[in-house]
């Protein structure tokens, strides 16, 4: 099973979660308004993402679906 880690910042607002390991040498760019996806900077594949001035009641995390996994049909 995949381990998600979430990281929150209260005094700087700020919530960032990870599905892999978290890495030095990464690139980030901005998706949305304070949403910012973290990549590999050796493979490029998206590692977590960072929700900028981020407080409990925000409204983007509605507007972030995320599938981890390989998804498998029954035979």
């Amino acid at each position: 099973m995949a381990e998600i880690k979430v990281y929150y910042e209260p005094d700087m607002n700020l919530l960032t979660i990870f599905w892999d390991t978290p890495i030095s040498d990464q690139i980030c760019s901005e998706m949305d308004d304070g949403v910012i996806l973290i990549k590999n900077s050796k493979t490029g594949s998206p590692i977590g993402i960072e929700i900028l001035s981020f407080k409990p009641e925000d409204k983007r995390i509605g507007g972030i679906s995320l599938l981890m996994g390989n998804e498998t049909k029954a035979a």
